[in-house]
């Protein structure tokens, strides 16, 4: 028991010992070379993984360097070769900015036998024809320029010529010794600095607005200059010059020398007023002593002398209604006809004019009527001298409008003016006639009536003038005419 329980405590000692002194030192140093194992292979794990990282920054810098590299090689050649093609095209651009400037000594170098070497060579054959034709072209232009400069010189008349901006762009010496400016020294100058009119101004203005002559009157488009210790008379025109396009170049202002005229219409005026003031007396004394026949002679004179002493009574009665119409017109064109303007209504006017001729209407079988639109503004106007002008032309309807025919009196209102028109349904006025119908001792000729003086329409005309109206007639041969004049409406 005793060796055998020995014997079995020296086998755990021994299993001990071998345990510490072998095995487990064995362990140990199996575990620690695990251990520095696993640490090596941590260390080069951390080694090839920074390697790997040091490879893929560096590959990453390597391919943006070499991708930066080629953005700049391709934007280079790009450039190089953007910069090759278009500098033939850049070349021709300056050429054709230099010959829009008037420079035709230009030729683009050729460089290429290609398209753009093509064009080029033809760039360079068109300026060469452009240098010949401008200069060709700028000969006949001098030549023009010199025969129109000698022509405008050589009239006789004054002529001036603005542009559009209202400057003297040429003037000739007839106009300068008119306007008493020196040519030369005058050009490119405002016009009313060189001409101190604003009413030539206000017509010149009035074309270059509108493009189109300025509307003047009869009587308006004179010019009254002091020269030589007396009064010259210019009648002057302004005409709009227009360009190809339609575009405005400027105006001309003709002016043309009408003293002679202005002196003889003046005597001629002064001559007709004097006759017909002297023929007065007379033919009222022959009135007096034809009427004083008429009443007391009958029983004495035979049917043919009655008739003789009849047909003088009726021209004498002409001749007396003649020399009253010369000395209105006369005092009317002098200006010594007093108006007396007021207020008048429309409608009571147009019924006393339409009136007087009832009962000649009704005899000759002519319907006369008139109407006036409701509301119709008051006019301003001398009452006689109006419906004189409305009795003319009402006797001159009645007179060429035929048996069953019509006579039409109305007024519309048109501000700031009132529009009275006389319609008649008669044989109409001839177109050759219409232009001068109401210039004096014009008549109309007709087979089926007799004609007046030809004084009545240019009395009408210059009744109509001094209220500031105008007057017209629109007729058609064989359809009738109507007769219009416009009065201003009372403020």
């Amino acid at each position: 028991m005793t060796m055998a329980g020995g014997a079995r405590r020296q086998g755990p000692r021994k299993a001990a010992t071998l345990y510490h002194e072998i095995i487990l030192p064995s362990f140990l140093r199996v575990r620690e070379a695990c251990i520095r194992l696993r640490e090596i292979n941590q260390e080069n794990m951390y080694k090839v993984s920074d390697r790997a990282s040091f490879i893929a920054r560096r590959a990453i810098w390597s391919m943006a360097i070499i991708g930066i590299a080629a953005v700049g090689i391709g934007i280079g050649f790009s450039l190089f070769l953007s910069n090759l093609l278009v500098r033939p095209v850049r070349q021709i651009m300056e050429a054709t900015q230099k010959i829009s400037a008037g420079n035709y000594e230009v030729e683009v170098s050729i460089k290429s036998s290609d398209e753009l070497g093509r064009l080029t060579e033809e760039f360079n054959s068109m300026a060469k024809k452009l240098k010949a034709f401008h200069s060709l072209n700028i000969e006949q232009i001098m030549a023009e320029k010199r025969k129109s400069e000698s022509i405008i010189r050589s009239i006789d008349d004054g002529i001036v010529l603005i542009d559009a901006e209202c400057k003297v762009t040429d003037i000739n010496p007839m106009a300068g010794e008119i306007l008493r400016v020196e040519p030369e020294k005058v050009e490119n100058r405002h016009f009313l600095e060189v001409v101190k009119n604003e009413q030539l101004f206000h017509y010149i203005n009035q074309s270059i607005a509108t493009g189109k002559p300025p509307q003047i009157g009869e009587k308006e488009n004179v010019l009254t200059v002091e020269r030589d210790g007396g009064r010259r008379h210019y009648q002057f025109s302004v005409t709009p010059v227009q360009g190809r396009m339609g575009s405005l170049l400027g105006v001309v202002l003709l002016l043309r020398d009408v003293t002679r005229l202005a002196e003889l219409d003046r005597l001629k005026s002064k001559f007709v007023m004097t006759a017909s003031h002297e023929l007065r007396t007379p033919l009222t004394s022959i009135g007096m002593s034809v009427d004083l026949l008429l009443e007391s002679a009958p029983k004495k004179l035979n049917d043919k002398e009655q008739q003789l002493l009849s047909a003088a009574h009726e021209d004498l009665q002409r001749l007396k209604a003649l020399v009253n119409n010369l000395l209105d017109l006369s005092r009317i064109e002098a200006g010594k006809m007093e108006m007396e303007f007021s207020a008048n209504p429309v409608p009571p006017l147009l019924e006393k004019a339409a009136a007087f001729f009832k009962i000649q209407a009704e005899e000759k079988g002519v319907v006369l009527s008139f109407t006036v639109p409701e509301g119709m503004p008051n006019m301003k106007a001398d009452e006689n001298k109006i419906t004189w002008v409305l009795t003319n032309l009402l006797a001159n309807a009645l007179h060429f409008t035929p048996r069953g025919g019509a006579i039409r009196l109305t007024a519309e209102a048109f501000a700031p003016f009132i529009q009275i028109s006389v319609r008649d349904t008669g044989p109409g006025i001839p177109y050759e006639y219409q232009s001068k119908i109401f210039d004096k001792f014009v008549q109309v000729k007709s087979d089926n009536v007799l004609g007046g003086s030809g004084l009545g329409l240019a009395i009408c005309k210059e009744i109509v003038r001094a209220h500031g109206g105008t007057i017209w007639v629109d007729s058609v041969p064989g359809a009738g005419s109507t007769f219009t004049f416009t009065l201003p409406v009372a403020a």
